[in-house]
């Protein structure tokens, strides 16, 4: 009966290992629900700036990808989800990054009312164990949540290929973190 019930106890951790992975002491799960679909990690990198280590970066696709093509073609929702690791990044900030990523990537976007909106929906500073999710639907519209409080939603499919492009375009935010994304990581 002890036997059995150590077995038991292994078997159950095992599963919690298998069920996320851990980086920079955040837990990963390995898959998330969006709008009723499965959705698995595609992968992770570190969003650096200068010498800082602001947040851990990742993607969850419904397939694996492993270029920035195969992401945008991929019907079905996506998900990029931030973990602050930074001790506060400020609102301002993040306004400023996101409005940068589309000046680089998605230019035709800048100034555009959707884009506004976008960047409208961020109204509070970011701090260390906050969680940001960016999920593209089906549609192509964005919605985004800030630590599970919902800030609103954009509907443009332009848009949500656009927040992509931010993380995976061929001016990221961050070409390690793009890496990551698509399943390079270390």
């Amino acid at each position: 009966m002890k036997r059995l019930l150590l077995l038991a106890c292994c078997l159950l951790l095992l599963g919690e290992n298998a069920e996320a992975i851990k980086a920079y002491d955040i837990d990963l799960p390995e898959t998330a629900s969006v709008s009723g679909e499965t959705l698995h990690l595609n992968g992770y990198g570190l969003r650096k700036k200068f010498f800082f280590k602001i947040y851990l970066g990742s993607l969850y696709t419904g397939q694996k990808a492993t270029t920035t093509k195969q992401v945008l073609s991929q019907p079905g929702p996506k998900l990029i989800r931030m973990d602050f690791i930074h001790s506060k990044v400020g609102r301002k900030k993040i306004v400023d990054a996101f409005a940068e990523g589309f000046q680089k990537n998605s230019p035709r976007l800048v100034g555009k009312p959707e884009t506004k909106q976008f960047l409208a929906l961020f109204k509070a500073d970011f701090i260390e164990g906050d969680r940001v999710d960016l999920t593209i639907a089906a549609d192509g519209s964005v919605s985004a949540r800030h630590n599970d409080r919902e800030l609103g939603s954009v509907s443009s499919a332009e848009l949500g290929q656009a927040v992509l492009l931010i993380y995976l375009g061929k001016k990221p935010a961050d070409d390690d973190l793009k890496e990551g994304m698509l399943g390079q990581n270390p």
